[in-house]
């Protein structure tokens, strides 16, 4: 490391937690905590930003209360609670993990057990052992590596997000604030979620700013030093077909990997697109590394339907589980009389 921090841990500790006290967000898992409250809304804010979860947790809580309705439901309901937040493999680990804990004469008392669970990985066992159940465990995610790596001014280069969090996880460990490891844990989030963002972080700001060598550096946006990250471009044609109040859709089979046994708007791989058919919109969006440019043309009703190709009526739609794109796209082209 770059410099001698923590010189003064529990300074550090310290001014960290008292400005996490004063400024955290207010936020439904946080202002009524539980075991399961904590559970839930760490697998909706991996890969997902607090105020697109939000909605969703609160829509949720009042569906499913507790683990025991959680593992009770069937996927399509969970599913569709889900719909719109994306990698929907974390709804069905949530769920998965449900029915697992159910059946447990107690819930998991070590990070161990817990990473050991469905869905589970080092840093979401880290979370809830910390915050939910107080035990001293550090969360190293990419706030943190950010602040740590700012900290301490290390110019080390990380081939990914992953490779860093190994990286820090000693040093993360070394500080965390072990007579309260939950709060520290929320504290070294919120701070790098609202003040030492990835640009422009708020130096002035920042409650640990005295610890900071980046900062005395005059150079914190050059902290972590990560591998860009490879884009990949994707074009896919998609058709929109109309037909008696009906629309067509692709059904994704049961066992994709992938959005399984829900709905999309049929690709060129689903069944025939002339290139020159209409287009109705052409829609962008990105997805980890890779950035999709997805062109809707409109086609004629075709005389026969391929495998998992079919016509569900408008009225339907509410009710089956659209990717949260496609349900996007097609309110807005409905909605314009297309």
């Amino acid at each position: 490391m770059a410099n001698t921090f923590p010189e003064h841990p529990s300074t550090f500790q310290r001014d960290l937690i008292t400005w996490y006290h004063a400024h955290r967000r207010q936020l439904p898992w946080r202002e009524q905590p539980s075991l399961y409250r904590t559970v839930v809304s760490e697998f909706m804010l991996q890969q997902t930003q607090i105020k697109t979860a939000v909605p969703y947790f609160e829509r949720w809580m009042r569906a499913l209360p507790d683990f025991a309705s959680l593992a009770a439901a069937d996927e399509a309901t969970v599913l569709k609670l889900w719909e719109g937040l994306g990698y929907y493999s974390r709804a069905r680990n949530l769920h998965k993990l449900a029915q697992a804990l159910v059946v447990l004469p107690t819930p998991p008392t070590t990070r161990e057990e817990w990473q050991a669970l469905p869905g589970i990985g080092p840093y979401a066992s880290a979370a809830i052992a910390s915050i939910a159940q107080h035990l001293p465990v550090a969360c190293v995610d990419g706030n943190v590596v950010r602040i740590l790596a700012r900290l301490t001014a290390d110019a080390t280069p990380h081939r990914d997000s992953a490779q860093a969090s190994r990286a820090f996880a000693p040093l993360a460990q070394q500080v965390l604030n072990r007579e309260h490891p939950g709060d520290h844990n929320q504290a070294m989030m919120e701070l790098g979620a609202t003040v030492c963002q990835r640009h422009n972080p708020l130096c002035s700001l920042c409650p640990v700013r005295a610890h900071c060598a980046a900062d005395a550096r005059g150079n914190p946006e050059s902290y972590p030093r990560l591998a860009a990250r490879q884009i990949e471009n994707v074009a896919v044609t998609r058709a929109w077909c109309r037909r008696d109040g009906q629309l067509l859709l692709h059904r994704i089979p049961a066992t994709a990997r992938r959005l399984a046994g829900q709905y999309e708007l049929p690709s060129a791989a689903d069944l025939p697109i002339p290139p020159t058919a209409p287009i109705k919109a052409v829609k962008k969006r990105g997805i980890t590394r890779f950035r999709i440019t997805e062109t809707i043309r409109e086609i004629p009703p075709p005389a026969s339907l391929p495998e998992n190709v079919e016509w569900v009526t408008e009225a339907q739609l509410g009710a089956i589980t659209l990717s949260g794109p496609h349900r996007r796209w097609i309110t807005a082209l409905l909605a314009a009389g297309d």
